[in-house]
């Protein structure tokens, strides 16, 4: 393939991993065991306009936190699996719910628990600091690092790309 751009006309999904991808992967955790991430504001808001524009997003991640859950809640993405073992499996059964075909689908993801995944969908793409086995599969490797603004990145993309992008007459709320 030329160029991944000539994909991202047909995408109208995203899903996206947690830790490494909306996170920079690193973990605090407080004496009394809660483990606490941080994430890129700049993503939240790109989410919530794709949201705006009626873009699917799904949260697919091996991670369980209620910090995290209440994040993607207050930003307004209704499609949030945690803890989970088997992201293939969850994300077929993703597809079949929301009657999207898999080459509509956008997947970021930065580790080994994403690569059959990522294999799954029409365009794989990951942040610039994720495994060389992930890297090997993307269609696209971000500029930036999981955390920093890889997700902001690549929904900008598929936005512009789409003519969805924010426009100075438009609320961006």
């Amino acid at each position: 393939m030329a160029n991944f751009k000539e994909l991202l006309p047909k995408i109208n999904s995203f899903v996206f991993d947690v830790d490494g991808v909306l996170t920079d992967g690193s973990i605090f955790v407080t004496e009394k065991g809660e483990q606490l991430r941080t994430m890129n504001i700049r993503d939240g808001l790109a989410i919530t306009m794709a949201l705006k524009k009626g873009y699917n997003i799904a949260i697919i991640s091996g991670g369980h936190s209620n910090s995290v859950l209440h994040r993607f809640n207050y930003l307004g993405i209704n499609d949030i699996f945690i803890g989970v073992k088997d992201k293939v499996a969850v994300l077929h059964q993703y597809f079949k719910d929301k009657k999207i075909k898999p080459e509509n689908v956008l997947y970021m993801g930065d580790d080994i628990p994403d690569y059959y995944a990522m294999k799954e969908c029409g365009v794989a793409t990951c942040p610039k600091n994720a495994a060389l086995e992930i890297k090997e599969i993307a269609h696209y490797i971000s500029d930036k690092d999981g955390g920093k603004g890889c997700v902001r990145d690549i929904i900008e993309q598929v936005m512009r790309c789409n003519g969805d992008w924010f426009t100075p007459l438009e609320s961006i709320y």
